[in-house]
């Protein structure tokens, strides 16, 4: 069995596990259920997901709303206080800054992200954990996976 990796994902890629259950993420959804994944959140990364929820573009109901709160809230773990500074890169867009240092600060091995300007601090530079796509994630999920009755 593979070791539990710990995981941030950012809000766009909660949306599309348990909103709109992308097929590309639902490797990370059975990771998450399974235990095979432990994805972090801290009150920035929850306010912004309660947040986006609530976009009247989504046409979520109060009730949907919470029940995606309370879905992943079950299978998170939270970071309490901020810790000592990271230093990391900037993020181009501030506002995901927050997921870059909650992963940092929590010793994930993935930050798993949709956003372009996130995935483009992959690789090259000189991070403390993978910024890594949905798509890619849920890849190396499934490749630690052992095929049925094995």
């Amino acid at each position: 069995m593979a070791a539990i990796r710990s995981v941030v994902l950012d809000t766009n890629v909660v949306l599309d596990v348990f909103v709109f259950d992308d097929a590309f993420t639902r490797p990370l959804k059975e990771a998450l259920l399974t235990g095979a994944l432990t994805a972090w959140v801290d009150r920035h990364t929850l306010r912004e997901l309660e947040l986006v929820l609530a976009y009247r573009s989504f046409a979520l109901s109060p009730e949907a709303q919470r029940k995606v709160r309370d879905d992943y809230g079950a299978l998170v773990r939270v970071s309490e206080g901020e810790g000592a500074p990271v230093e990391l890169p900037p993020c181009r867009d501030r506002d995901d800054q927050k997921f870059l240092a909650l992963a940092a600060r929590v010793g994930a091995a993935w930050l798993v992200s949709k956003d372009k300007r996130v995935l483009s601090m992959g690789g090259g530079r000189r991070l403390p954990f993978e910024v890594l796509s949905p798509r890619r994630a849920s890849q190396l999920v499934e490749a630690e996976v052992p095929p049925p009755g094995a």
